[in-house]
């Protein structure tokens, strides 16, 4: 009977070391999915500010060709309206660009790792068969 009772032990503390290591991975995985998703939102946030910034510029450069426009008539005016135009076109893209990494980081949850432990917790229930 010894040997038995010896071999239940063993098994649960296996059990026990097997479901301890997958708790550690499972929250692994979770770190690095919101790791990820907070990554995404400090691209998206400094993509934006980017675009704030040229759109800064471009109003100036704007408010130039008007002025420019308006005191001379000259080629001048031109230049600084494309220049302007640029300049918009650029912060343009910049926030398409930084709202869809925004995008990606929202809502910063887990969400494989919580579908991972539901899917374990199942598992370990009996119910996980299929």
């Amino acid at each position: 009977m010894p040997t038995r009772a010896n071999g239940v032990g063993s098994v649960i503390h296996e059990v026990a070391e097997r479901a301890s290591a997958l708790a550690r991975l499972e929250a692994e995985l979770v770190m690095l999915e919101v790791r990820g998703k907070i990554a995404s939102l400090g691209i998206g946030g400094g993509m934006l500010l980017g675009a704030g910034f040229l759109g800064l510029f471009a109003l100036g450069f704007l408010l130039a060709t008007v002025a420019a426009g308006l005191a001379t008539f000259l080629p001048t005016w031109l230049a600084l309206l494309i220049v302007g135009g640029a300049l918009l076109l650029s912060t343009a893209a910049l926030a398409a660009i930084g709202i869809s990494v925004l995008k990606r980081g929202v809502p910063p949850v887990p969400e494989q790792a919580v579908r991972e432990a539901k899917l374990t917790a199942e598992a370990l229930k009996g119910n996980g068969h299929g």
